[in-house]
């Protein structure tokens, strides 16, 4: 039991942030029908420009307070990959609005190349320390054997509130109206006044804060950034969107935490199940079999109604 309960912490932490990115492709979906995967190099040069951001401060300030220079650098980190994000709609996605579906996910693969590419030219190929800045202390569980870290605690929490928050946004404000008209109709909402096209930017650059969100805490827990980091998190929480419904907020939320807890418990007990033939570094098969059971077996996910169903 006491295994079972820390597979279910790790999972929840993987969860969180798998959650996070999912609610990037949500969002584009949701709006343009579209799937952008540049989505995890976005996430990946949150976490590269949040580390160069840091060694500068670190430099200029050298006494900085741990906790005020995560928050300076994840804002540098957010505000760079919401611009980044903006660009990309504006150059990869915006020309190819009414091209058939087969262009845009064409461009997307081609952008998310150029983004490793361009990351690999001015940070190297080798991984990087990322600063281990959060409380790391193992915090037990009273009457177990299962344990939970302060960073592992603080990327949860700081996960459901930006997953709140990002529902209350859409549901309850004049922009998250705008968002849900958009994503009905983009041409009776234009009609009704509606500036879709600033609707879709913003949709992207919001997307593209939630991945440098992740993309740092990414880092944070892992304690490594490189060019290559957003790739598999970005599939994984494609898997997760779809899961959960992709086009549906709750969904993905949803999805990306019971991805977390199915991979965690999967590399937990899969050389039990396969008696030592897999082990725990096979857990990443976990999402691409979820991922074939869902489109199989319920393609509109858990939650199937889209962003735009409830406008």
């Amino acid at each position: 039991m006491d295994i079972f309960l820390q597979q279910i912490l790790n999972g929840l932490v993987l969860g969180s942030i798998y959650a996070l990115i999912a609610l990037g492709y949500t969002m584009v979906y949701g709006v343009l029908g579209i799937i952008n995967f540049a989505h995890g190099e976005v996430l990946m040069f949150g976490a590269l420009i949040a580390l160069s951001s840091m060694k500068v401060l670190q430099y200029f300030f050298p006494q900085i307070n741990a906790w005020l220079l995560v928050v300076i650098v994840l804002m540098i980190a957010i505000a760079a990959c919401s611009a980044l994000s903006f660009y990309i709609e504006k150059l990869a996605y915006r020309p190819l609005r009414f091209a058939p579906r087969l262009a845009p996910l064409i461009s997307a693969i081609g952008m998310s190349i150029l983004l490793q590419t361009i990351a690999m030219m001015i940070w190297g190929r080798t991984p990087l320390r990322f600063p281990q800045l959060l409380p790391s202390q193992m915090i037990a569980i009273p009457h177990t054997t299962a344990t939970i870290t302060g960073k592992e605690i603080i990327i949860i929490v700081v996960s459901l509130i930006v997953m709140v928050g990002l529902l209350i946004l859409v549901k309850r404000t004049k922009f998250g109206r705008a968002i849900r008209a958009t994503a009905e109709n983009p041409q009776v909402a234009g009609l009704m006044g509606v500036n879709t096209n600033l609707v879709i930017s913003y949709t992207f650059m919001l997307g593209g804060g939630l991945a440098a969100l992740a993309g740092v805490m990414i880092a944070l827990n892992y304690g490594s950034a490189h060019f290559y980091m957003g790739f598999i998190p970005g599939l994984k929480a494609f898997t997760a969107a779809v899961l959960g419904g992709i086009g549906n907020i709750p969904g993905a939320m949803l999805g990306g935490l019971l991805l977390g807890i199915i991979e965690s418990l999967g590399a937990g007990y899969i050389s039990d199940l396969t008696g030592g033939v897999l082990g725990s570094n096979y857990q990443d098969i976990f999402a691409f079999i979820v991922l074939i059971a869902v489109l199989v077996f319920r393609p509109s996910g858990l939650m199937g109604e889209k962003l735009g169903d409830r406008a």
